[in-house]
């Protein structure tokens, strides 16, 4: 069985988890933005997830760990079309070369956001590049790391006055952190 389908049938058995996350320790808009990101999996023989670091520079977020994606544009047709022109736009991922294999439940932040990942397969070896002051750093994390919820350590931080929990998911030199990490949890009880 691939990669690809073995992913697929893992998503689409447990698609009763793949319900909107609502976070309960902050107070989230009335109204969200809709936006994507791409979970794109590299197919290895150990298979990778794909992340970016943003730019030191950025107004939002300067620094952290993302997957590539973003706000939808209103010329998107959903999730996978803004997720994947995103992904093309910040490390110029074709479309064509991902397979994408289905939809985790959207996760809305305090910032405003309704972020749905999309679950893809890409081949390995591909020349991506770095958009200039967005993206600084494109790699790689082995997908049982991220996967195995014993990496998945549980923080707090003051964010707006309040405590709030977080999960945080460290790879070498890299701290998964945020929006990223639930979200990788949330494909973690679905992929695992």
């Amino acid at each position: 069985m691939s990669l690809a389908s073995e992913l697929r049938h893992r998503l689409e058995a447990t698609a009763d988890l793949a319900r909107p996350h609502e976070r309960d320790d902050i107070d989230l808009p009335a109204d969200s933005m809709p936006a994507a990101v791409l979970a794109a999996i590299v197919d290895r023989p150990e298979p990778a997830l794909l992340l970016t670091r943003r730019d030191d520079n950025l107004r939002h977020h300067p620094g952290q760990i993302a997957f590539p994606g973003g706000r939808a544009d209103p010329g998107d047709a959903g999730p996978i079309d803004t997720a994947l022109r995103e992904a093309e736009e910040e490390v110029a991922l074709p479309r064509a070369a991902v397979e994408v294999i289905g939809l985790d439940g959207a996760y809305r932040t305090g910032t405003g956001f309704s972020i749905v990942p999309v679950v893809g397969v890409i081949p390995p070896g591909l020349a991506l590049i770095p958009r200039d002051e967005e993206v600084a750093e494109i790699f790689e994390v082995p997908l049982a790391h991220v996967l195995d919820t014993a990496n998945h350590r549980p923080r707090e931080g003051f964010f707006r006055g309040r405590m709030r929990r977080y999960i945080e998911i460290p790879y070498e030199n890299y701290r998964i952190w945020g929006a990223t990490a639930a979200m990788i949890a949330n494909l973690a009880r679905r992929l695992a």
